[in-house]
């Protein structure tokens, strides 16, 4: 596709041409007026400072004929101009109002400055539209997620109070297990509402990662056991980063519990090792994978690879995104692969220096 000049030189070319074009009907026009006049009608062309009436006849023709021409030139011009700057202030006014669906009509005759204006509205109009959905399913999200341990609280502490429930210390520690989980909620939902705003900050600083690390596999070891996973470790000990060493534990831990709800039992391995100048941390389990065309939206909050197995083994949806986000704010990157045995592989790479 042809790219469409620029609006300074549409407007340049437009009144070069009008001024081209007048001065070759004033001065071309008289030079063939005069040559047939003196030709054809000798006595008709004036010998005085007055002019004569062809004369004038023909000074009145070439006073419309200018303005003719300067007209359709600026009738054209404004077209172009006011049309799609017309549309935008008309769709901003129904995006006022609310109507975020309003989108400018894009004119074929736009020049390029204001056809670009179209674009860039209802790029924005759409990014705005979008973002409110986004937030109305966020709202809708939160809600589901904490319905179901506010429930379960305000039920076991009315039935203390009726005396329905007999004060038991298994009782406390299930309201306790509720509790932390909305905890672990908050905490979640604080990552990511400060990495969405650009203030999620890390305190990097030189660690062995591997030791911190393995204090974490070491508290997952039983619960892992129990699941009938065999955790592999392969940790370069050596391996000196720069980091948060409380986010990226938070990190490896929001991916064992991903483990843990979702993997079927099998090995799992849990790799630290360095790849040219960044730092690679992998989870890596037997199955059962996630489907490929799942894998577009799993780093995003509240967007599950099989809602229905999630729904049944727990989790808020949040953990892979906490991850992305833990991660982005080292300057790296996450991403999912498929394992050589059908299962799925987690990476976080990010620079060993900032």
């Amino acid at each position: 596709m042809k790219p469409t000049p620029g609006l300074r030189r549409q407007i340049i070319q437009s009144l070069a041409v009008m001024a081209l074009g007048i001065i070759c009907l004033s001065v071309i026009g008289t030079y063939v007026f005069y040559a047939l006049a003196v030709t054809y009608l000798p006595d008709s062309i004036s010998e005085t400072w007055m002019p004569s009436r062809v004369e004038m006849i023909w000074i009145g023709c070439t006073i419309a004929a200018a303005l003719g021409m300067s007209v359709y030139v600026a009738i054209r011009l404004s077209r172009r101009l006011i049309t799609p700057l017309n549309s935008v202030a008309h769709s901003l006014r129904e995006v006022a109002q609310g109507n975020l669906t309003a989108r400018a009509p894009l004119d074929e005759q736009a020049m390029g400055e204001t056809a670009q204006l179209v674009r860039d509205f209802n790029a924005m109009a759409e990014r705005l539209q979008s973002m409110t959905r986004e937030r109305e399913f966020w709202n809708a999200a939160i809600a589901h997620e904490l319905r179901t341990p506010v429930t379960i609280l305000r039920g076991r502490l009315q039935g203390l109070a009726e005396g329905v429930f007999s004060p038991s210390s298994e009782l406390f520690e299930g309201l306790l297990r509720q509790v932390e989980g909305l905890n672990r909620l908050i905490e979640d939902l604080r990552v990511l509402s400060l990495n969405d705003s650009g203030h999620l900050e890390v305190q990097r600083v030189s660690v062995r990662l591997a030791a911190e690390l393995g204090s974490v596999l070491q508290a997952f070891a039983t619960p892992l056991a129990e699941k009938g996973f065999h955790l592999h470790q392969e940790l370069d000990a050596v391996l000196l980063v720069e980091c948060d060493a409380v986010r990226i534990r938070q990190a490896l831990m929001a991916l064992l519990e991903n483990a843990l709800r979702h993997a079927d039992p099998g090995n799992l391995r849990v790799r630290l090792e360095q790849v040219g100048d960044d730092c690679q941390l992998s989870v890596e389990d037997d199955g059962p994978g996630i489907d490929s065309a799942l894998t577009i939206n799993i780093f995003e909050a509240f967007r599950r690879g099989d809602p229905s197995r999630s729904r049944k083994s727990g989790g808020s949806g949040l953990g892979l995104a906490v991850v992305k986000a833990i991660v982005e704010a080292h300057g790296g990157q996450v991403f999912w692969q498929a394992s050589a045995k059908g299962g799925s592989r987690f990476v976080l790479s990010w620079p060993l220096q900032p």
